[in-house]
């Protein structure tokens, strides 16, 4: 997205691929919270504590620290990566994160605290598997706090962890750890979040962090790091409906293929596939991929793929199964993040980009804006401003094959694009996945 831009971690040196061991399970997770809850301070700890931190860069942030006066190592100072970080100490960006324990390897990103940059939580939690969103102990749940449960809860995170950190700042009280945690499990119940699990912490002593704490022997779940070694990880490729977005289409004199990132499902050599949004249907006869041609391939991978028929496809068009059709719409509802300082109102002409298709679109009505602190809905907003989250209904110039965002986070997202400069506005998402989750959540209880 326009505005937001990786940060290189000082584990990971600019133009240096992280070395992960491919045999070991991966987590995708994002960190969360807000201002001074000491999240760099958690992530500094949890990767030197776990030893994934290289000798040179202890030494560095050991004299980083000593500059800076303080009498020991400023764990902060571990992720703090940018100079401008630093030297405001604050975090104003994400960054990415790679480090491996004995028993699964991590992508971790570390998102800002302050408000302004809560798309940037959005940016880092798109493609998590699990945010931990961190409280301090002292404060509770804040306005921040269900900002980034709301965001969560809309990108469909499967896991939430709620760090409850300084918890020795207030003498380890476990009552006060049980009233924040039954604060949070309201608003999660309210988001329809179901998976969420509590932790209490404390990032500058370490207190079950990575290793269990001794001062809180009323506590008898998981460290931090426990659990995210353990924690469920992973979606079933085969049992997802296919989705292929042609990205690029190859031509040669013998040569006919459509190239792209199977984003869910697994595609064999002889299915029937739908072209949509044409219709016309065919027979996939060969799957290559950089190496060789395989038999089947499964999301995510970058296959190139041959099909019977010498049709009308191109880029955006996307490849399924009969009988696994998304929904074909020229109108449709969202739930939007607005990423920019620009407003988005009713009647603005934007740009839609979903998967590899861009379609002009018209902003037909702005249908609710979300409060944040009460998660209730102003029906009578008329607009999105930055960072504020909302429902709004889209007409389209083309026909776009959609999924609820509930059903399929790749074909039920988007963004919208401002259609002058190119600048993204919003991150946006097919229906509205807290209602759809809310009711899915209803559905289940007994």
């Amino acid at each position: 997205m326009k505005g937001i831009s990786k940060v290189t971690s000082v584990l990971e040196p600019e133009g240096l691929a992280p070395r992960l061991d491919r045999d070991v399970e991966m987590l995708r997770f994002a960190t969360a919270g807000s201002v001074d809850d000491g999240k760099s301070t958690l992530v500094g700890r949890l990767l030197h504590d776990s030893k994934s931190v290289l000798a040179d860069t202890l030494e560095a942030v050991e004299r980083a620290s000593r500059d800076r006066g303080s009498d020991g190592m400023e764990l902060a100072l571990l992720t703090d990566g940018l100079r401008a970080e630093r030297e405001q100490g604050i975090t104003i960006d994400v960054a990415y994160r790679y480090f491996t324990t004995a028993r699964r390897k991590f992508v971790l990103a570390d998102t800002p605290g302050h408000v302004q940059y809560t798309r940037n939580m959005v940016t880092g939690a798109s493609t998590a598997e699990l945010v931990v969103i961190l409280i301090d102990a002292r404060k509770g749940v804040v306005e921040q706090t269900r900002r980034h449960l709301a965001v969560a809860a809309l990108l469909g995170v499967r896991h939430l962890v709620l760090a409850v950190n300084k918890m020795d700042l207030v003498d380890f009280d476990q009552s006060v750890f049980a009233a924040i945690a039954a604060d949070f499990a309201a608003a999660a119940e309210g988001l329809g979040v179901v998976d969420h699990t509590v932790i209490p912490v404390s990032a500058l002593a370490g207190d079950n962090v990575v290793e269990p704490s001794a001062a809180m022997p009323w506590y008898s779940g998981p460290t931090l790091l426990e659990h995210l070694e353990t924690v469920e990880v992973g979606i079933d490729a085969a049992g997802q409906q296919v989705r292929f977005p042609v990205q690029y289409v190859i031509r040669s004199a013998d040569y006919r293929g459509y190239a792209g990132q199977l984003a869910a499902g697994v595609l064999s050599v002889g299915d029937d596939v739908v072209v949509l949004p044409s219709g016309l249907r065919t027979v996939v006869v060969g799957i290559d991929t950089f190496d060789n041609p395989v038999d089947f391939a499964y999301a995510p991978q970058s296959i190139t793929v041959r099909l019977a028929d010498e049709l009308d496809v191109g880029r955006g068009d996307l490849l399924v199964r009969p009988g696994e059709e998304p929904r074909i719409v020229r109108e449709f509802e969202a739930t939007v993040c607005q990423l920019s300082d620009r407003p988005l109102a009713a009647g603005d002409r934007v740009l839609v980009k979903h998967t590899t298709r861009v379609v002009k679109a018209v902003v037909d009505q702005v249908n609710y804006r979300l409060d944040i602190e009460t998660l209730g809905r102003d029906e009578a907003a008329d607009s999105l401003s930055l960072n504020e989250i909302g429902g709004i209904t889209l007409r389209i110039a083309a026909p776009l094959a959609v999924d609820d965002y509930a059903h399929d986070r790749l074909t039920g997202s988007f963004l919208v694009i401002d259609e002058h400069d190119g600048q993204t506005l919003a991150a946006g998402l097919v229906g509205d996945p807290i209602t759809s989750a809310t009711s899915a959540a209803g559905a289940d209880a007994p």
